[in-house]
């Protein structure tokens, strides 16, 4: 069986939501699956000392045109939020949630309308009544959601998932996986397709050692 792609993302991510109008469609075009990975972006820089780009000296104003740009680059749909960054711990827990009971296929609709809903809308998806009203619209039962994601349960979880996402390297939003071959930003899609496309574990070109075998040895 063809091993899933590791999709790991933070729903404050602008990048990770670009990734995400992609990523199956990248994925059935060579016979894979995607296991979507939510994770905390404000937990991962505690460990690699960054922060979200438009906080950063002289990147946060590039980072607001380049959201732009590669939207329109694109075509995708997005509007600069009123909220950001925002925090996201309960959309990652819903989407969990979603996972151990409704199946992977539901939990990734949510995840898609949570982004569509922040970058799209504008919509406060901090806010727990927001993210019932996104899973009511998909037929979830959006307070069973909201309450399993309250659950100690889903909030030891997350935490264990975060853990391991970044024991195998995961530090930024979008992250993939793909055979053990890690691949990070939404600008690395069309080496990820290399990848796929060649079937083997890395796509990209090596760059040949140097011939030393017409070197003059010492006498």
């Amino acid at each position: 069986m063809t091993a899933a792609i590791d999709f790991y993302f933070d729903f404050s991510s602008p990048y990770g939501y670009f990734a995400s109008t992609r990523i199956d469609e990248l994925a059935q075009k060579y016979g894979r699956i995607v296991s979507w990975h939510p994770i905390l972006l404000g937990v991962v820089f505690k460990t690699t000392g960054s922060a979200p780009l438009p906080q950063l000296p002289l990147k946060g104003d590039y980072a607001w045109r380049d959201f732009e740009r590669t939207a329109r680059f694109h075509g995708i749909e997005y509007h600069r939020p009123t909220h950001f960054p925002l925090p996201t711990t309960q959309a990652a827990r819903a989407v969990l949630w979603l996972q151990n009971h409704h199946g992977e296929d539901l939990a990734a609709a949510f995840a898609k309308a949570v982004y569509h809903a922040f970058f799209v809308e504008d919509v406060n998806i901090a806010e727990p009544a927001e993210l019932v009203k996104l899973a009511d619209a998909l037929g979830i039962d959006g307070r069973a959601m909201d309450a399993g994601a309250s659950s100690p349960q889903i909030k030891e979880q997350l935490k264990a998932e975060i853990e391991v996402a970044m024991a195998k390297g995961v530090f930024g939003s979008p992250f993939v996986i793909i055979d053990g071959e890690p691949f990070w930003g939404f600008d690395r899609f069309d080496q990820i397709e290399a990848h796929l496309k060649s079937g083997r574990p890395t796509a990209l070109r090596a760059v040949a050692p140097p011939d030393t075998s017409k070197e003059k040895k010492p006498a």
